[in-house]
């Protein structure tokens, strides 16, 4: 039986909330808000949105999650992988600046939403296996890359487009002439500050007598620092008539709650993209969830987290917002800060609130080159050289699909790019199982053992082939399987007894049950005598409801061991 507080997790650990937990969250909400806000504005340029659509983002979105999620330390909001692929589906649609670009972003956060919410319902977390981890290893990568690219133009105060790093490379050269430099000043001095920032500040900070932790909140202010700075640099040197892009005038309050309009044709136009964008959300937000729940030793629960998450979503959509997951940094933050329970989320929320309710006719100065570098200093941590030098080290093919997803985003397209690497992944992953490893095995002197002939000196008798194979066998790899037992048995002309080891075998489908029929059919008529040994519990009583048993020419013994023992009518085994 499903408890209310399986859906709700708020009843749980709200029931045991105290006040040190209570001081412990607003602690940790006030340092996440003071880093959200800066980052709420840039990702929602990112997203090709007006900034006060990034900070309604940040509030209703939390709050949902707060009461439908799991984890305790997970921060959810606009995020720069999502903001990227919102802005890469969209940009197809519609044109930036225009009411149905934004329309069309509310939809994708409600479909979205719908999707991760049916796929929580119906368990169907496991969809998102799909995507391997080099996959979505080259993904973050090549997207990290293509953000820090688009970023450049408002660095150099040019304009520029593209959604593929060609495109925008192009567009660059394109207007290479005509950089600002004011704004150009603005920009690396701002990235310069949050590199140093990021590297150097809290060790000098520490150095200089303050506490590791105020000197870590203290560092995490640094955009909102760089944000002051910038306006007040624009302000006072009357900047934005001489050519330096400003934010611009952000409305002052709250948002409006409905819906989102829906239309058949953009619905359609945007399924898919809503699809990638609820997986890659889902799978980043559970690798941090988990990750940080471990270090407390608590437990996340995958199936809630994409209730929670879709939630959040269908939040956003109601709430002028844009799709939302569960952020690297942010979390971590939050994390680090002493969030204790997903209240933290709550009060952030507030904060965020109150920034949009006050705050707002201060932004209006904030020029696009400081939210650029927030952005690219966010991003470039995202590009992983090791874990590329590490899958290539260890698998070429697993590197294979990790470099089909990287050129892919780069030069063909956001989603494209996903979809190449997750099609491979499948690609191969069939020819490998397709091909399965199959070892002849004989025992090790002295032991009940089996190993492979060819990597250790084992006994072996020329009346038994003894075959071990190691993958559960499916359609894809029957005809594998009996070419190679037929091969192996062409060589041996004393044979008997063929005992296929079955110790790696998970599944047989009727496709491979109907090989096996055949290869016992075979056997016999060649006079050999075909065994099974070690084959697991669920395969048995799945082989129990077939007529293959009765039909077996030999036994299915309990260990290869037994049917060595059994069979074996040589004086002494050779040694190979």
């Amino acid at each position: 039986m499903y408890r209310l507080a399986d859906y709700l997790p708020i009843l749980d650990w709200g029931r045991r909330y105290s006040r040190a937990t209570l001081t412990n969250d607003i602690v940790a909400a006030i340092i996440v808000t003071i880093m959200l806000i800066p980052q709420s504005l840039a990702y929602a340029m990112l997203a090709g949105l007006p900034a006060e659509i990034g900070l309604y983002a940040s509030i209703l979105p939390l709050v949902a999650y707060a009461a439908f999620g799991t984890s305790r330390s997970l921060a959810v909001g606009p995020v720069a992988v999502v903001s990227l692929m919102t802005a890469s589906a969209i940009g197809e649609i519609a044109v930036q600046g225009t009411p149905a670009y934004l329309a069309a972003a509310l939809l994708l956060a409600f479909l979205s939403g719908a999707m991760l919410i049916a796929m929580g319902l119906f368990k169907l977390g496991f969809v998102a296996n799909f995507l391997s981890h080099p996959v979505i290893s080259g993904f973050i990568t090549a997207s990290g890359l293509l953000i820090a690219a688009g970023q450049l133009k408002y660095l150099l105060g040019i304009p520029a487009g593209g959604h593929t790093l060609p495109q925008i490379a192009t567009g660059l050269v394109e207007n290479i002439g005509s950089i600002n430099l004011p704004t150009l000043a603005i920009g690396t001095s701002v990235l310069a500050f949050l590199y140093f920032v990021r590297l150097r500040l809290k060790r000098v900070l520490v150095a200089l007598g303050l506490s590791a932790r105020m000197a870590d909140i203290t560092t995490k202010a640094g955009p909102v620092a760089a944000v002051a700075a910038t306006i007040l640099a624009v302000t006072m040197l009357d900047l934005g008539p001489k050519g330096v892009a400003l934010v611009g005038a952000i409305p002052q309050g709250l948002p409006v709650l409905a819906l989102p309009v829906f239309d058949l044709e953009l619905i359609r136009m945007l399924a898919v993209p809503a699809l990638l964008i609820s997986l890659i959300g889902f799978v980043e937000s559970v690798s941090v969830a988990q990750t940080l729940a471990a270090k407390r030793r608590q437990r996340i629960v995958p199936d809630q987290e994409l209730i929670g998450l879709g939630v959040a979503n269908i939040a956003s959509a109601i709430s002028s917002g844009y799709p939302v997951t569960g952020g690297f940094a942010r979390s971590v933050v939050n994390f680090d800060a002493g969030a204790e329970t997903p209240a933290a989320g709550i009060y952030t929320a507030i904060g965020i609130a109150l920034a949009t309710l006050f705050l707002t006719p201060l932004l209006a100065s904030l020029p696009q080159a400081t939210l650029a570098a927030t952005i690219i200093v966010a991003v470039l941590s995202l590009v992983n050289a090791a874990a590329i030098r590490r899958v290539w080290a260890y698998s070429k093919v697993d590197f294979s699909a990790m470099a089909a997803t990287i050129l892919g985003t780069l030069f063909v397209g956001v989603e494209i790019g996903v979809v190449m690497g997750v099609v491979l992944s499948l690609l191969l992953h069939l020819y490998r199982t397709s091909r399965p490893h199959m070892a002849v095995v004989g025992q090790l002197p002295g032991t009940e053992h089996f190993r492979n002939v060819e990597r250790h000196r084992v006994e072996t008798s020329p009346e038994i082939l003894s075959l071990r194979v190691d993958e559960s066998l499916y359609f894809a790899n029957t005809r594998y399987l009996e070419d190679r037992i037929a091969a192996l048995v062409a060589e041996r002309p004393q044979l008997k007894h063929v005992v296929l080891m079955c110790s790696a075998v998970n599944i047989i489908d009727a496709s491979a049950l109907e090989s096996l029929e055949e290869i016992n059919h075979r056997l016999k008529d060649a006079g050999i005598t075909f065994h099974l040994s070690e084959v697991k519990g669920p395969v048995m009583d799945r082989l129990k409801r077939t007529h293959f048993l009765e039909g077996l020419t030999g036994k299915v013994f309990l260990s290869q061991y037994d049917a060595l023992r059994c069979l074996d009518t040589t004086d002494r085994p050779s040694t190979r």
